[in-house]
């Protein structure tokens, strides 16, 4: 034997950070179990439970014996409901071998940029992003290229900002709308305007996370760049699932609908790795999708309700500067300011922590979301825990202004 230390892991796992939107979430989960009297504000994460017609679903189709393996890209049942979802609410037509159902949307991202990324092609991420996207793009030999927004633009990425980021080397842009972390959403004349770019650059393909799409309030109809410009369409995948809009986290269904070479490809990805996505869960996606929509409507006025108090009382805590969201169920607060003032507190990320230990309350740092100096805030929780939640956040910040 040797005295030489083997290092097994790889070095481009030693790249990749660990999901901080999970990582608050279980170290409050931590605290609580020690006692702590913790306020969760931390995990993206319906608060609601699944509608009794898509669970019963799932129970029938345990009855039925539904409980052996299905093929890798989905059962044809649930694969006709996503189809069957992306005619009735967003015009557009695809057929069963354009469809790909997997263990989640984030599952659904990772096989796509797997399969159309080689070593050093170009991912263009408008900042703020979901923590994930990077570390996906880094997994999948990608270069992430990350285009800078600011508050006063509402987070969005302009027309001139996407020209200027894409390069021979870009292979996909990645767009999420509603966003997390920021609830903002592009309007019809923005998308306009990002369309008319894409449209001189046939070698950039488009992903649309719409998984936000149906926690949506703004005045404008919601859309998206493969309506408004069909001619995108053979470049362009549509992600989506049931995870958000029908409080379905744990179940882990998710789906895309694209081109049929880029499905297939994702689908080779996935028989290789995961296989089929869990049937009984399959069944209950069936019902969500093809079953009473009216469900939907409490939920997202309850979140309406919550994010209008959250937003006003969020600008009420000295240092604190938060705008409007049309959707998701996040706040993203600038809290630059309230940093400065607090002895020993240089960033975002010793902010959250020291809210979590004053004031007993998580929250995510900006940082990971790519956008310092901010703060996301779930508010997938009842009101009356988003009450507690600010008092006590202003309660430990006010005292330094």
């Amino acid at each position: 034997m040797t005295d030489l230390e083997i290092d097994f892991v790889c070095s481009l796992v030693k790249k990749v950070k660990p999901s901080a939107t999970i990582a608050v979430s279980m170290k409050a989960a931590e605290l609580k179990r020690a006692g702590k009297d913790v306020i969760g504000l931390g995990a993206g994460e319906p608060d609601f439970d699944t509608p009794d017609h898509i669970k019963a679903a799932a129970i029938a189709a345990i009855n039925a014996g539904q409980t052996k393996y299905t093929a890798v890209d989905g059962t044809p049942e649930l694969k006709q409901a996503v189809i069957n979802k992306f005619h009735r609410e967003n015009g557009l037509d695809f057929a069963a071998n354009q469809i790909l159902v997997s263990c989640g949307a984030k599952h659904s991202i990772s096989n796509l940029l797997n399969a159309v990324l080689n070593p050093d092609d170009e991912v263009i991420i408008p900042a703020p992003y979901w923590v994930s996207y990077p570390d996906m793009v880094l997994l999948a030999g990608g270069v992430s290229v990350i285009v800078d927004t600011t508050q006063e633009q509402d987070f969005k990425m302009t027309a001139m900002q996407l020209e200027n980021a894409i390069s021979d080397k870009s292979r996909i842009i990645i767009l999420n709308t509603p966003s997390n972390p920021t609830g903002k959403a592009y309007r019809k004349s923005e998308l306009q305007a990002l369309g008319e770019v894409l449209l001189k650059y046939p070698h950039v393909m488009i992903a649309s996370d719409d998984i936000y799409e149906h926690i949506y309030w703004g005045e404008e109809e919601i859309t998206n760049l493969g309506v408004l410009f069909p001619e995108l369409i053979d470049r362009m995948v549509f992600i989506n699932g049931v995870s958000k809009a029908y409080a379905m986290t744990g179940w882990r269904i998710g789906y895309a609908a694209g081109p049929v070479d880029v499905i297939t490809a994702m689908r080779k990805i996935q028989s290789q790795s995961t296989s089929n996505a869990c049937s009984i869960s399959q069944a209950a996606a069936v019902a969500a999708l093809d079953g009473d929509q009216s469900c939907l409507q409490p939920m997202k006025k309850a979140f309406k309700e919550r994010h209008d108090w959250l937003i006003s009382a969020l600008n009420t805590i000295s240092g604190f500067s938060c705008i409007e969201g049309e959707g998701a169920f996040y706040a993203f607060p600038n809290v630059k300011a309230a940093i400065m003032k607090i002895d020993g507190i240089h960033n975002d990320v010793e902010f959250s922590t020291w809210l979590l230990e004053k004031a007993q309350v998580a929250v995510v740092p900006g940082t990971p979301f790519g956008m310092p100096g901010h703060v996301r805030l779930s508010f997938a929780t009842s009101l009356h825990n988003l009450q507690k939640a600010v008092k006590r956040i202003a309660d430990s910040v006010n005292k330094f202004f």
